[in-house]
């Protein structure tokens, strides 16, 4: 099972994972770059120093696309018959829609054989990059004085009304993380989404902020001041932009999320595609993840001095794994009942 495969990952100390500020939509203009990743926006993860780093290792320039995860299944779907992009990435549900639509290539990149078995399509359709812990993104100042709140149940006290955000959980990966999240730290699982229902019921009536895609610069500015997202957003504000600001994890619980990377069938740019694919598993390519907060899939690639930036240890023991293949299965009919009964 996916999810136990992941125990070992659930009693690491650090892990973040991606998703950052989105502008546009639209497909990036092919004909001006050397190749095509879908979901590869510069202020998430740090996607900027990736490509940056690709280009000065493989001299390959690749364009900026700020897609959602969603937006990009989407797209790549659309775009069956005629692909436009050359990789893709997103959350791993969506990676596994995407294989089992048939929209993504088998590729094993170089040190496939490192990835844990359940953080990979045993034949290469999708592979984790790198993984991350959900939880509350934390502007200390917008909060004008009122605590840091510490649990899910923090969250719904009218003291919050109109500061609480998070992402629309039918269109991007990380509102449905936050959804799953929410659902078992309140008692659901992936076969009873109704705590999740309820509890975003709840929450609506505290006015969140539900943005389709991530604003890193709205929680910096303050007009989010509480974001459901992931630690290497807040640590990215703490340590790189000297914000203050706090990641939490909640008291109650909550989820270790993978993102996901796939070569695009039919890409225009096979072989390219692959040399990037291999260059993201490689020790250049995994150390950018570790230096933007993230978690590697690569174990080795965490530097010390990266890993003393994460909360402690008895904090990331409150997040845990969760069957990822599961998790796909049930997502449209989250989304449904979501869509009737809360949107």
């Amino acid at each position: 099972m996916i999810g136990k495969s992941l125990k070992q990952l659930a009693a690491a100390p650090v892990f973040a994972v991606a998703l950052a500020f989105m502008g546009s939509v639209g497909a990036p203009q092919a004909q001006a770059a050397d190749a095509v990743c879908y979901n590869c926006p510069p202020q998430w993860a740090d996607w900027a120093s990736e490509l940056k780093s690709i280009k000065q290792h493989l001299g390959y320039d690749i364009p900026f696309d700020n897609k959602n995860s969603g937006q990009t299944l989407s797209q790549l779907l659309a775009e069956k018959d005629n692909p436009v992009a050359d990789v893709a990435y997103y959350g791993v549900s969506f990676g596994i829609k995407a294989a089992e639509k048939g929209v993504v290539a088998a590729y094993k990149p170089k040190h496939f054989d490192e990835i844990p078995a359940g953080l990979k399509d045993p034949n290469g359709k999708w592979f984790t990059i790198h993984s991350g812990t959900l939880g509350f993104f934390v502007n200390i100042d917008a909060l004008d004085g009122r605590p840091v709140p510490t649990s899910w149940a923090d969250l719904l006290k009218p003291e919050y009304k109109g500061m609480v955000g998070y992402l629309d959980p039918t269109s991007a990966f990380v509102g449905y993380a936050g959804a799953v999240a929410v659902n078992r730290a309140m008692g659901g699982s992936l076969d009873d989404f109704g705590p999740a229902i309820s509890y975003f019921k709840a929450l609506a009536k505290n006015d969140p902020i539900v943005p389709k895609q991530t604003s890193y610069a709205r929680v910096l500015s303050g007009e989010i001041p509480i974001l459901l997202d992931y630690d290497f957003n807040a640590y990215r504000a703490k340590y790189k932009d000297k914000a203050h600001v706090a990641f939490v994890i909640p008291k109650e619980g909550t989820i270790v999320v993978p993102y996901v990377m796939s070569l695009v069938k039919g890409a225009p740019h096979p072989e390219k595609a692959k040399k990037i694919l291999d260059f993201i598993l490689s020790d250049t390519g995994q150390k950018v993840w570790a230096n933007a907060y993230l978690r590697p899939v690569r174990a080795s690639a965490m530097t010390k001095e990266a890993a003393a930036k994460f909360l402690p240890a008895a904090d990331y023991a409150r997040s845990r794994p969760v069957d990822y293949g599961k998790m796909a299965a049930v997502q449209a009919t989250f989304t449904k009942r979501y869509l009737n009964e809360v949107h």
